[in-house]
């Protein structure tokens, strides 16, 4: 078990995602960012299956067929697209569908994909990163909204980095 690489990996991601929502104003965010993740249903987890340069909640995935400390840490933090996952009563009648995302959970979701992509690349981190990692998943079920939202964000972000991005993000789009 590696506990004190998991402890030291998730709270430099958190302290990632503090960084970038205090500097668009989402101080609360900042601060309650990923706290579920020290919770023992999720920290054993992780310290079980930390490997450095992945999700742990994968490696699990594999291991056993599906993630615990993910389908718990997924119904606690709504910066994450599947929390918004709900059974449809309009669109496909007893299905899943996804809801748009409030857009202060948009921006927290895309400050938690820089901080991802910046703790997993390490060295080879750039502005483009948070984008191609997105785009390899991009058959999520998340709502047309919150996609458009968030690929605008990844875009900007590859195009005109982070301080740009921030400003635009804090001056426009928690403005409105």
């Amino acid at each position: 078990m590696k506990a004190w690489e998991h402890f030291r990996t998730i709270t430099y991601h958190k302290f990632l995602v503090m960084k970038g929502c205090f500097k668009v104003g989402l101080y609360y965010q900042g601060i309650m960012h990923d706290l579920s993740k020290y919770m023992p249903s999720e920290f054993l987890i992780g310290a079980k299956y930390f490997q450095g340069n992945r999700s742990p909640n994968n490696a699990e995935r594999e291991d056993i067929g599906y993630s615990s400390a993910w389908l718990h840490h997924k119904g606690r933090n709504r910066h994450h697209f599947e929390y918004w996952i709900d059974y449809s009563a309009v669109e496909i009648k007893g299905g899943m569908a996804p809801a748009p995302m409030p857009v202060k959970y948009v921006v927290e979701m895309f400050m938690d994909r820089i901080a991802a992509s910046k703790v997993y690349e390490k060295e080879n981190y750039n502005d483009a990163k948070p984008l191609e990692y997105f785009m390899r998943g991009k058959g999520c079920l998340m709502h047309e909204k919150t996609k458009k939202q968030l690929i605008v964000l990844l875009k900007m972000l590859a195009r005109e980095g982070e301080e740009t991005t921030f400003s635009y993000i804090r001056h426009v789009i928690l403005k409105k």
